[in-house]
């Protein structure tokens, strides 16, 4: 029985009880006429329809590849030099009425009503084929890598992904297979014509039943819907070979005339642009041999990403400036922000108590957000861990012909269920921050509350406001995506959120209208949708983890449910209720965290700085105190963990008056560029603060020192001290690292000395890129959204780091740049004077 009958007829919310009652489940008739799908197709008449298309596959499959190993280099030389105009002539010569547009199938599911497509699609050549179109194959390599996968590997290992692609159509009864029970057709690991497309009725074969089941092969209606798309997708192929070498008789292009050559490679996306690009491997694959799953990758992706959210935590705790950031755009996205239909302000403004809960809900969102995000990113990092070293225990055994090992396959499934889980917190945010904020908000309108500190808020869209073509896709897909609803189950979030990634790189008005923050979210999903599609390539297995869940689910859910109560204590222990007094603390609008990292050290500079470190100071220890009496779960937390570690905070010295003004340098004193560092523990949780007990302020207030002469300096090397606290010694003969003027210029910025140059400018994204590449220890790539990952090549760990693009205009500011340089020093040790001019670039 196909999915599709498996889902309605399963579903007990779908169907009532009298529906069932008479129903014979062996009445393939009756079944058809349940599900208002066309009677079931006699076996024979199956049977012979796959055996015509296996043969025909298969002599094309075999031309296709005779004249790939004789003729590839020619063609891959011929393809690009041609214009859009030639390219198009070919395509459409081979493939008439082509669809002009990226997804095709995407936009025909937007423009089509359910009813309408329940009556016939107009589309149904858009849904089988959604790769096959105008605007992807006039690429300079697509075609070219289509060409090379489908004729140097047998069709059988495209048959899945094959199957996949036809997921929108099929989910949305666009494409109806046909019917035909207890029966299952053979495509995977099937290499040639007499086995390809084979039907067996179950009662012929012990392990056709178990082949339907586990999905390791085919109904009958998806097998014949592989085989007729893979037919006409090779004859379009074969046609497109003929008419790049036109000038080569047809008789002649397979014979001995033309030896066959070494197969030629094509440049990657690393090769042209000196980076890997997330966005284009995944626009390049449908037209590459199925990738296999990269346990390793998923791995390091979450490493990465648990990192970052582990020196975001320290950031907020180190540097105000960053803190004071953050808080600010926390404030401009809340919906209290929004004014409601009439044009008026939250009510919870309109008094001192109203404030006062409107910065405890602001400073909720700083800490859980950040603290949960660092828990679900670890245990994701420690399951993919789990899953890496399963792997490589079971590599040896595990084959396409085997069922998974058990312990493996319910890691996997256990994984699957976090991930789907751990995309919720990023729908939800993007729900509530992409109505209110700033570039977003001419859209939306608040809807008045019934009082004035409840925090259940509504939103609408404003009346009288008329979108534009390219805004109404863009509400499309953000709603898509916050909703989690029917339709994003249909389209799939990898498929909304590559639209959403083309949509903004394609128009710089829909880039302005998604804020820095709105973009991180974005980011944080794209990353879980990689992992999730990730798993899904695990094929033939893959097919299999709706059918091997049904045991398993109320396990994984339970397991889940006990893990997340961590999740919901923190959420419940630090309620608005709990962080009034906190609050206050966090408000910035008396300038509390003014810190002016950018300007030359003298006695007054220096005393905002500390003024503003200790504000921050006395934040922390405030939420430290909530945190430790509240969180029942502290213990044993990866945030737990990373507060009590033997980490320490930068601090500025107190000033020291050696007769020294602005950095300028007095007669015998030491140099300008000597600093002076106060370390501090991260956390006053090192002082195992019992729940209800007081601050030691006397304790607090301890600090180490490594003192020299000159004045205070703000930018030190960390590192993890000792067990004292005490920062390690700086190393005898520092190794340095050679790039040129144009890096140098970066890193001069990422490790800004205020008492040896003027405040630097903006960075330029891509000289960043630049500068992290040239120094020859680290490879790029751009994710989803915002976010790039950087990969150490030196060492074994091969360590990663993840940084955000600027958003929407590519610049990194001083003081952002600024803090990019802390966590490279945190991470890999790095400082100012580790940089130099490469020595045919110094004058």
């Amino acid at each position: 029985m196909d999915r599709f009958v498996h889902k309605l007829i399963l579903d007990d919310d779908y169907w009532d009880d009298d529906d069932l009652d008479d129903l014979d489940f062996s009445d393939q008739s009756q079944i058809c006429k349940l599900l208002s799908i066309p009677p079931p197709t006699p076996p024979k008449d199956v049977r012979k329809e796959a055996k015509e298309r296996s043969a025909k596959i298969h002599e094309r499959y075999h031309l296709l590849q005779h004249i790939v190993v004789r003729h590839e280099p020619t063609i891959q030389k011929r393809w690009p030099k041609k214009s859009k105009q030639q390219k198009l002539k070919i395509l459409l010569g081979a493939w008439p009425g082509m669809p002009a547009k990226h997804r095709p199938d995407f936009d025909a599911f937007r423009k089509e009503s359910e009813q309408q497509r329940r009556a016939g699609t107009r589309y149904r050549q858009e849904f089988m084929w959604p790769y096959i179109n105008q605007e992807d194959l006039v690429k300079p390599k697509n075609l070219l890598w289509l060409i090379n996968s489908r004729a140097r590997h047998h069709p059988s290992l495209f048959a899945a992904a094959d199957m996949e692609a036809t997921h929108l159509g099929c989910v949305t009864k666009a494409i109806v297979p046909i019917f035909l029970n207890e029966h299952v057709m053979v495509l995977n690991g099937a290499t040639d014509a007499k086995s390809y497309g084979e039907l067996i009725a179950w009662e012929d074969h012990p392990e056709a039943f178990n082949w339907m089941h586990t999905r390791k092969q085919y109904l009958p209606g998806e097998g014949l819907l592989v085989l007729k798309l893979q037919e006409r997708l090779f004859g379009f192929l074969v046609d497109c070979c003929h008419a790049i070498l036109h000038d080569i008789p047809t008789d002649q292009l397979t014979s001995n005339v033309f030896p066959i050559l070494p197969e030629p490679s094509l440049k990657t996306e690393a090769e042209t642009s000196g980076f890997e690009s997330q966005a284009v491997m995944a626009a390049e694959a449908p037209y590459r041999l199925p990738a296999l799953v990269d346990f390793g990758a998923i791995e390091s992706l979450l490493e990465a990403k648990a990192s970052a959210a582990r020196d975001r935590i320290w950031a907020l705790r180190e540097d105000p400036g960053y803190f004071a950031e953050a808080i600010a755009d926390i404030k401009e996205h809340r919906l209290e922000i929004l004014k409601d239909s009439d044009g008026k302000m939250h009510p919870v403004f309109a008094t001192a108590r109203g404030s006062s809960i409107f910065w405890a809900r602001i400073t909720c969102t700083l800490v859980v957000q950040n603290y949960m995000d660092f828990e679900v990113y670890s245990e994701l990092h420690r399951q993919a861990h789990h899953l890496q070293s399963l792997h490589n225990k079971y590599a040896a055994t595990i084959s396409p012909a085997k069922e998974l090992p058990d312990e493996f396959l319910a890691a996997i499934l256990r994984f699957q269920h976090y991930l789907n889980e751990a995309a919720k917190a990023p729908m939800f945010r993007l729900r509530t921050n992409v109505p209110s904020s700033p570039p977003m908000r001419k859209f939306f309108a608040r809807v008045t509350p019934p009082d004035a500190i409840t925090s259940h808020i509504h939103t609408v869209s404003k009346r009288g406001i008329k979108l534009t073509n390219i805004e109404r896709q863009l509400m499309w897909l953000l709603i898509t995506l916050w909703d989690n609803s029917t339709d994003l189950f249909f389209a799939g979030m990898p498929l909304v959120l590559d639209e959403l990634e083309r949509l903004v790189e394609a128009d710089s008005h829909v880039a302005e209208l998604l804020s820095p923050r709105v973009m991180d979210h974005i980011g944080d999903l794209a990353i879980i949708s990689e992992c999730l599609n990730q798993i899904k390539r695990y094929q033939p297995w893959a097919r299999g983890y709706t059918a091997a869940l049904v045991d398993r689910i109320d396990g994984i859910e339970k397991d889940y449910s006990q893990w997340d109560k961590r999740l919901e204590s923190l959420n419940e222990g630090l309620k608005a209720g709990n962080m009034e007094s906190v609050g206050q603390l966090a408000d910035v609008s008396d300038r509390r965290f003014f810190y002016p990292t950018e300007k030359r050290r003298n006695q007054q500079t220096v005393e905002a700085l500390r003024k503003a470190e200790q504000n921050l100071d006395e934040f922390w220890a405030a939420v430290d105190k909530v945190v430790y009496r509240q969180w029942e779960y502290l213990a044993g937390s990866a945030v737990g963990a990373a507060l009590l570690e033997e980490r320490v905070l930068q601090r500025t010295p107190e000033w020291v008056d050696d007769g020294r003004r602005d950095g300028k340098k007095k007669q015998g004193s030491a140099p300008v560029d000597q600093p002076e560092s106060i370390f501090k523990p991260l956390s006053t949780l090192s002082f195992n603060l019992g729940p209800g007990a007081q601050l030691d302020k006397a304790e607090l207030g301890k600090k180490t020192r490594i003192k020299t002469k000159g004045v205070a300096m703000d930018e030190a090397p960390i590192a993890s001290p000792s067990k004292d606290h005490e920062p390690p010694k700086p190393a005898q003969d520092p190794i340095r690292l050679h790039v040129d003027s144009r890096a140098l210029k970066v890193f001069r910025a990422l490790f800004f000395n205020p008492n040896v140059t003027s405040s630097p400018g903006e960075i330029a994204w891509h000289d960043f890129v630049h500068a992290m590449t040239s120094t020859g220890l680290f490879t790029a790539e751009k994710l989803y959204g915002s976010v790039w990952q950087f990969q150490r090549l030196d060492g074994e760990s091969q360590c990663k780091i993840q940084f955000h693009q600027p958003h929407p205009r590519g610049k990194i500011p001083f003081t952002t740049a600024r803090r990019m340089g802390r966590r490279l020093t945190r991470a890999f040790g790095w400082a100012g004077d580790l940089f130099e001019l490469r020595s045919n670039e110094a004058s």
